[in-house]
């Protein structure tokens, strides 16, 4: 059932989909809910599946402005004014909240992809009464180093020369392993393609999260439940070595690494995704 809240200005869109245990998905830059539609298919006859739009992805709304577009300003603007609506991965995390309160979930699985990953991380140091379980689907509990703050501030200064269309088209095939973009370059197509709804200021609203999160491995020490890392041998995005060295920090992980798999494993490799998400399910409850 597709639904809608307002929250402040904003109407967010979500999917509610089957019924039994609450399992939230949240997809990461650049994307929208449809990104989990596999991953969906496959679990709904047994789980109650929660699949958000972030604000100004897929059909949410984006968060309103202030002043005039932001594409009449410089990067310093960007990172100074404080007319702008700078989100941070926490104010995501809220609007997680709000969407759970909304329908009377007390707690449930979160697993994130990428970016939303870094907000299912904000919400487990926020609300770690409301989680059951907690999923890093190609993420990193890691603040960016030097080197990966600069190269993102780059980006946003690509994005508003340039603009967001041009950016994703450029982006996205990146994010897929070379035989993936080989054997079925219509999918890639069809997500740059639904990336025409994306603003450049939406984009750098969350390049801008992104650069600012905090470190929170140490929500991997403290977390009481089973941790998920899923992990692509090929990620350029989130290297495997990092990927590796988090998945020692909690008492209690599943971990699966995807081979030949880059930054998109729920499409790259989508029965492994399944299989390994069921798996984890069924540890959290056995826990």
């Amino acid at each position: 059932m597709d639904k809608q809240i307002t929250s402040g200005a904003t109407d967010i869109f979500y999917r509610n989909i089957g019924k039994g245990q609450p399992i939230i998905l949240l997809h990461g830059f650049g994307e929208d809910g449809t990104i989990w539609e596999n991953q969906v298919s496959f679990l709904k006859s047994r789980f109650n599946m929660i699949i958000p739009d972030l604000p100004g992805s897929g059909k949410s709304a984006p968060v309103s402005y202030s002043q005039a577009n932001l594409k009449t300003y410089s990067t310093v603007d960007v990172h100074a004014n404080p007319a702008f609506v700078h989100p941070s991965m926490d104010d995501y995390a809220d609007l997680i909240k709000t969407i759970l309160d909304t329908e009377e979930i007390d707690s449930c699985v979160m697993i994130g992809h990428s970016m939303g990953g870094y907000i299912a991380l904000a919400f487990a140091e926020k609300y770690p009464g409301s989680l059951d379980g907690l999923g890093l689907f190609h993420s990193t509990a890691y603040a960016d180093s030097a080197e990966k703050k600069a190269i993102r501030i780059k980006t946003i200064e690509f994005i508003l020369r340039q603009g967001a269309r041009a950016f994703l088209k450029q982006s996205i095939p990146n994010l897929f392993a070379e035989k993936f973009r080989l054997e079925k370059p219509a999918k890639i197509e069809a997500l740059i393609s639904a990336g025409a709804n994306f603003s450049a200021e939406t984009l750098v609203q969350y390049y801008e999260a992104m650069v600012n999160r905090p470190d929170r491995s140490g929500i991997l020490t403290i977390f009481s439940k089973p941790i998920l890392f899923i992990i692509g041998e090929d990620d350029k995005s989130v290297n495997l070595q990092e990927s590796l060295s988090q998945c020692k920090i909690p008492d209690l992980s599943l971990v699966s690494i995807l081979p030949g798999v880059s930054h998109m494993g729920m499409w790259e490799e989508t029965d492994q995704s399944n299989i390994t998400i069921l798996k984890y399910l069924n540890l959290v409850n056995d826990t």
